[in-house]
């Protein structure tokens, strides 16, 4: 959005947004200063604004249903991983891999608005993975030290 807007004095003062991803910046004053400030900010922040992009993990659901689509179903019972060894030549996944997997399952079912939160509760998960509780809770704990999950106190 580019303004000019008449100011007292015999210049003409400018006003110039950009807006690049959800990163604003608004610059005002003369054509000249405002001019260097674009070049200056665009020479800049916009290499670095991508450069933090390509380094940012965040997956947009549908990225996660391309990913996981051929183990991870949506019923109306909530999320469920239905893993077919056989048919996807697969080795038996590890118990951190299957708590992981539910996980990433209770994740889409809350971005497709299947439910309310993300949180999973250990005997939840215990449950759907018919793991031992101990070693739910194990997995779990190497999951959160890796930083692979948050561990939310809050969720009872």
């Amino acid at each position: 959005m580019l303004n000019n807007t008449p100011s007292t004095e015999n210049s003409t003062n400018v006003n110039v947004s950009i807006t690049v991803g959800e990163v604003k910046v608004q610059f005002n004053g003369s054509p000249e200063l405002v001019l260097t400030s674009v070049i200056n900010f665009m020479t800049k922040q916009v290499p670095t604004i991508d450069l933090a992009r390509k380094i940012s993990l965040s997956y947009a659901v549908t990225e996660l249903i391309d990913l996981f689509s051929n183990f991870i179903k949506i019923t109306p019972e909530g999320p469920r991983v239905i893993l077919e060894h056989e048919e996807f030549g697969m080795k038996k996944l590890s118990d951190k891999e299957n708590v992981a997997l539910h996980l990433v399952a209770a994740k889409i079912a809350k971005d497709l608005g299947k439910l309310s939160n993300d949180a999973r509760q250990l005997s939840e998960i215990q449950f759907v993975t018919t793991l031992n509780p101990k070693s739910v809770s194990s997995r779990l704990s190497e999951l959160v030290k890796a930083g692979h999950v948050l561990r939310d106190s809050t969720v009872e």
